[in-house]
């Protein structure tokens, strides 16, 4: 009996429903804001970002042993990883608002994890049709969706240091948000690196 090939689209599927998840979980924890509850949701966005890893080393270990794949090899090993890096990054998010001992959210904050979970969203969706690269009209709608997103995100920054710098007389505070708000944009940053490269396997197998 032949070997059954490994379905990496599905795969990809679901590391970045694991983005999604990520993206959820601090979005919500960001309107609900409770310093004192951060530890305890911060084990729980961890244990996604664990589920998440487990995931891809699963899907890298299958490719190594894989002789045909359905795209290019490094192609599935640099989408792998980015997909990865943007559920990291939201983890990151939410350790840097504890680890800096925040205790009231700045109102860009809830902007940009908006943005973040519906960046979040269009990569599931696209990764939902990569399957059907060949032929999807799907997947170019959603790259430029996440392209819009990123740069609601640049603009969102800019205002949102902008606003730090000239309301916030704390300097801690100053610093904390600094790094909270880079940290934010970069969750932006990276859903739009999952898109590029998406967008360069459609061009390169079409």
């Amino acid at each position: 009996m032949a070997k059954k090939q490994n379905n990496y689209f599905e795969m990809f599927v679901e590391l970045v429903d694991y983005c999604c998840k990520a993206a959820e979980t601090l979005h919500e924890n960001l309107v609900n804001f409770d310093a004192d509850k951060l530890a305890e949701s911060i084990e729980i966005m961890h244990h996604i970002e664990q589920e998440a890893d487990h995931k891809k080393h699963d899907m890298i270990n299958k490719l190594i042993h894989e002789f045909i794949t359905p795209i290019e090899r490094e192609d599935i090993m640099s989408l792998a990883q980015e997909v990865d890096d943007v559920t990291d990054a939201i983890d990151d998010v939410l350790l840097k608002i504890y680890m800096y001992n925040i205790t009231a959210v700045r109102p860009e904050t809830l902007e940009f994890s908006g943005i973040i979970v519906e960046s979040c969203k269009q990569l599931k969706i696209m990764m939902e049709d990569f399957h059907n690269f060949k032929k999807s009209t799907k997947i170019k709608e959603c790259i430029i969706e996440v392209n819009r997103l990123e740069e609601m995100g640049d603009t969102l920054y800019t205002k949102a240091i902008r606003n730090l710098y000239t309301t916030c007389q704390d300097p801690i505070e100053i610093i904390a948000w600094t790094e909270a708000f880079s940290r934010l944009e970069k969750c932006c940053d990276n859903c739009e690196d999952i898109a590029d490269i998406v967008e360069s396997v459609v061009m390169k197998n079409t």
